[in-house]
């Protein structure tokens, strides 16, 4: 039986047939016949140029309702979609052709100029250029294709996509997403999220990462719904077309300028029945304004590139506001101690997974992948959390970000928890940096909401009311802002970086 995913979206779609499926920010509107439609001529283009099943097509695009038909259109002929943040450098570019090695690159033509060697080098048919309108003259020729035809056959083991990793630490890693991944996760997040037919989602997320490009999409694809497909987040845009959608999917940085946005209000809100926060951690004091502003409690929840969505607040049943839920339907959670032994209820530790969602390896990295699996087959997050005796888990932090100072474990999550109470700071984010005596020690970065005096004498005050003496930060530093990659989490690296020399 074939186990192409895209079987699953043209039943789903030839069932909609006229059906809206997306609306741009022109108010274009594509039907579920469109999709179809469209989809199979890109396929039959990239069959054309020389595409084979397997092989990979990157794209490097802005956001477009075309560049996303591409993706489908990738997984409908067989090959392997691979998408590239347009932030990336050349120097960034050439790794990622390098490696993955593609068959075609779809950018913008100053991208194709700019990669040139690196294009020319490792990419077989060179580039194909989507213009600034978001066309491509090549996907768009012409041809003779049915819009019904099955996709290409692939196993359910077959690779799909490769998402890269951030590379926060050494090589950035492709992560290997099989045509089994996808459809798990998407019909256990579809089903769990209570989508239907009658859904708007709201979607303002970059489809260069897994949260844009798919875990939400799959959602809409799958129960037969609709999205407004904005081209990137803009509150005053999301405000307007908020009365028309019933679902929204966000990164906090969304949630937060919505509240600092007028005219945010529980009415602009009142025809949608779940928001939901992920790929960094929400604040409690943003729910908590957020549940205040709108009646709202904001469903978060925790995933990570290597398996899209592992863990849920539940959708009819409580949300507990500062954990990112329960386990979704087909995937186990487990926390382990240091020596590998299973946590006890609350104690910190290693979060590992398993499940059909789980990536079938790194892309070229076969040691790298075989570090990251146990002995027994769970994946190893790098994430610390700890479970509460209903499964519920709450995540403390990054592995590499813990901080060891005189010998003692310092989770920055706890310490930030008690910062971001601080009259006068807005966020913070808790590092280690080195120090001549203790190794490591505490150091705390924060954004305030105005110009606050002695704020640095507070932090330090609050920290030592709540919590043991060697968890108190050493130094408090007060920025504009903190560095964000593309999915707006904070890149502790660069903080450690930039303040590496802080006790010197």
């Amino acid at each position: 039986m074939n186990k192409n995913f895209f079987n699953k979206i043209l039943e789903s779609a030839i069932q909609a047939g006229a059906k809206p499926f997306l609306v741009n920010q022109s108010g274009e509107e594509y039907s579920y016949n469109d999709l179809l439609e469209i989809t199979a001529r890109f396929a039959e283009n990239l069959r054309l140029l020389g595409v084979q099943p397997g092989d990979r097509v990157a794209a490097q695009i802005h956001k477009s309702q075309q560049g996303f038909f591409l993706y489908l259109a990738t997984l409908r002929a067989g090959a392997i979609f691979v998408p590239l943040n347009t932030a990336y450098k050349a120097r960034e570019i050439e790794y990622f052709l390098s490696d993955s090695k593609p068959a075609v690159i779809f950018c913008s033509e100053a991208s194709a100029n700019d990669n040139q060697k690196a294009i020319e080098a490792h990419v077989k048919f060179g580039s194909a250029i989507f213009d600034e309108a978001g066309h491509c003259a090549l996907l768009s020729t012409e041809v003779a294709c049915e819009s019904e035809a099955a996709p290409v056959e692939r196993t359910s083991s077959d690779v799909a996509i490769i998402i890269y990793t951030s590379g926060t630490t050494g090589q950035p890693k492709g992560a290997m997403l099989t045509h089994d991944n996808l459809a798990s996760n998407g019909q256990s997040l579809t089903d769990g999220w209570k989508f239907t037919s009658s859904d708007v989602l709201l979607h303002a997320l970059p489809i260069f990462h897994a949260h844009g490009l798919f875990i939400s999409t799959h959602c809409v694809l799958l129960s037969q719904s609709k999205m407004i497909f904005l081209e990137k987040f803009d509150a005053n845009k999301v405000l307007e077309k908020l009365p028309e959608s019933t679902v929204m999917m966000g990164v906090p940085t969304f949630y937060t300028r919505l509240l600092s946005t007028p005219g945010f209000d529980r009415d602009v809100t009142r025809s949608v029945r779940l928001f939901i926060s992920g790929s960094a951690p929400l604040l409690e004091e943003s729910s908590q304004q957020f549940l205040e502003r709108t009646g709202h409690v904001i469903l978060e929840r925790y995933g990570m590139t290597e398996s899209a969505i592992i863990t849920s607040n539940p959708y009819d049943k409580e949300r507990k506001i500062g954990s990112v839920g329960l386990p979704i339907k087909g995937v186990e959670v487990r926390v382990t101690a240091e020596d590998g032994s299973v946590a006890t209820i609350g104690e910190v530790g290693g979060i590992e997974i398993k499940g059909p969602a789980v990536m079938k390896g790194y892309w070229n990295k076969p040691e790298k992948t075989a570090e990251e699996f146990t002995g027994d087959g769970w994946f190893k997050t790098g994430d610390l959390g700890r479970l509460d005796d209903e499964g519920y888990l709450y995540i403390v932090g990054r592995g590499k970000d813990l901080v060891i100072s005189g010998g003692y474990n310092v989770y920055p999550k706890e310490v930030e928890l008690v910062i971001d109470t601080v009259p006068g700071v807005k966020e913070s984010a808790v590092i280690g940096v080195p120090h001549p005596d203790f190794g490591e020690a505490v150091v705390a970065v924060v954004v305030l909401d105005a110009p606050t005096e002695q704020i640095s004498e507070t932090v330090i005050s609050f920290c030592k009311e709540d919590l043991a003496s060697y968890k108190v930060p050493k130094a408090v530093k007060v920025v504009d802002e903190l560095p964000r990659n593309a999915m707006g989490k904070v890149v502790k690296a660069q903080l450690r970086t930039d303040n590496a020399e802080l006790f010197k």
